[in-house]
């Protein structure tokens, strides 16, 4: 019969050859469900990868095109606040004038009660001379 001798290499070659398989075949009993998760994952990648390509370009178009509505809005509102401005100025101007031209004719019409008065007393005195007389 054949005796097994501790101290042969030959012996320690196939031993470690033997650790070596069932250390391999370990790793690859639990590299397996590993690798199928990371499969899922590559494909749920590549899946939302796709969606991102195809609703990506529309919603930075629209993005784009609101950047350029809102743009022609700001200015059409400063149009609108430099045309209020001016209005705003016209009326300031037109009141100010208004207010100059009333208080031309408060003074015109004072002027003109006043020369009447002093008409009316002059008649009156010159007929009071007549009737004296």
């Amino acid at each position: 019969m054949y005796s097994i001798n501790v101290s042969e290499p030959l012996f320690w070659l196939g031993l470690s050859l033997l650790l070596v398989a069932i250390s391999l075949t370990a790793v690859l009993i639990v590299a397996i469900p590993t690798l199928q998760e990371l499969s899922k994952a590559a494909n749920s990648a590549e899946k939302l990868f796709d969606t991102l390509n195809r609703e990506f370009p529309p919603t930075l178009e629209a993005i784009r095109l609101t950047g350029l509505e809102i743009s022609e809005l700001t200015d059409e509102l400063n149009i609108g606040v430099k045309s209020a401005s001016s209005v705003v100025k016209q009326v300031d101007t037109n009141l100010n004038q208004s207010s100059q031209q009333l208080q031309n004719v408060t003074v015109k019409t004072k002027s003109i009660f006043t020369g009447v008065k002093v008409a009316w007393l002059t008649f009156r005195g010159k007929a009071s001379r007549k009737l004296d007389r």
